[in-house]
């Protein structure tokens, strides 16, 4: 990992409280760094989530399938953001859902075991992912408010407005997805966006 790398950690868990260097570092020795393709996943149905992750860059989608086959995205993480699969990793059960990297995707994780010995060093550090448990609980219940009483070119705006970026960097196909509308319909808002 490397210095800038590092400072990107404990900037980050400073948002949420106070780390001294040393108890950044306590946490540092327990992360393994991971790379991942474009495409590749994180994790995959029936897999059991052991990891708890720290993007420090790349893309991620959350991801089901119905019982056509048919893939519908539900969450992405991007850069400075922890994720995992709650219900999996808390509840030690198989995931119903993928996670995959739509890009080139460098990770930091630490497991459930050496995360649970590092609340008892630690406990400043249990607040903050609890706060961070917390945040994408809120996210996720917004999303699903916002969602429901939004007609389509209002949701796509919401996800512009959200993430400014994401149309460069998601394929149209599961920006559709995750806004729960057609490629085809997406693409005939997007025109009347622009125009």
């Amino acid at each position: 990992m490397t210095e800038q790398e590092e400072k990107k950690v404990h900037e980050y868990l400073n948002r949420y409280h106070f780390f001294e260097k040393e108890e950044v570092n306590l946490l540092l020795k327990e992360l393994e760094f991971v790379t991942y393709k474009k495409k590749e996943f994180v994790l995959e149905k029936g897999e059991k989530c052991k990891y708890q992750y720290f993007i420090l860059e790349g893309l991620v989608r959350f991801f089901y399938e119905d019982k056509e086959g048919t893939a519908h995205t539900f969450q992405f993480g991007i850069e400075n953001w922890w994720f995992t699969h709650y219900e999996s990793f808390v509840l030690q059960i198989p995931s119903e859902d993928f996670i995959q990297c739509l890009e080139k995707t460098k990770l930091l994780r630490i497991s459930k075991e050496k995360l649970e010995i590092l609340f008892d060093k630690l406990p400043k550090l249990e607040k903050v992912f609890r706060i961070i448990a917390e945040n994408t609980l809120i996210a996720v219940n917004r999303r699903n408010r916002f969602y429901m009483e939004m007609d389509g070119i209002e949701k796509y705006n919401f996800l512009i407005k959200s993430f400014p970026d994401i149309s460069q960097r998601i394929p149209q196909y599961i920006i559709a997805s995750y806004l729960q509308m057609t490629p085809e319909y997406l693409s005939n808002l997007r025109k009347k966006s622009l125009s």
